[in-house]
């Protein structure tokens, strides 16, 4: 049975890491891509509605993934890494066109993927550790 919370806990990491990834090369590359294929943009995923369906998924997977991993390995750092790195890609989905305009927007989301990656990541290890 732990041998199966663990697998689930680090595939749920890989999961939120992968979903930031995803946000995080949709923001770099729409804008390149419009200027190169302008009718890209008619495709339904330059619209704000993908960050939201992205966040849809990235939040819940995020916070469960952490909360499990921070109850295995007792390292509440990692907590901090996915609350600002959700915030940032929270502001930046809801009012990032608004504070920031569109470049802010694609480096705050940037930001916020990568550092809640980079929780994901320290999740993972912080796991496997307290494994051994």
């Amino acid at each position: 049975m732990k041998i199966n919370q663990n697998r689930f806990q680090l595939q749920l990491d890989r999961s939120a890491i992968t979903l930031s990834v995803i946000c995080a090369v949709q923001c770099m590359l729409l804008p390149i891509s419009a200027i190169m294929l302008p009718t890209i943009s008619l495709l339904p995923f330059s619209e704000e509605v993908f960050h939201s369906a992205l966040l849809f998924f990235v939040i819940p997977i995020s916070a469960f993934a952490m909360l499990m991993g921070c109850k295995k390995h007792k390292s509440y750092d990692v907590i901090g890494y996915g609350l600002v790195g959700l915030m940032l890609l929270i502001v930046s989905a809801v009012w990032g066109h608004d504070l920031l305009g569109e470049t802010g927007e694609i480096v705050s989301t940037f930001f916020g993927s990568s550092i809640l990656a980079f929780g994901h990541i320290q999740n993972q290890r912080k796991c496997k550790d307290s494994c051994h």
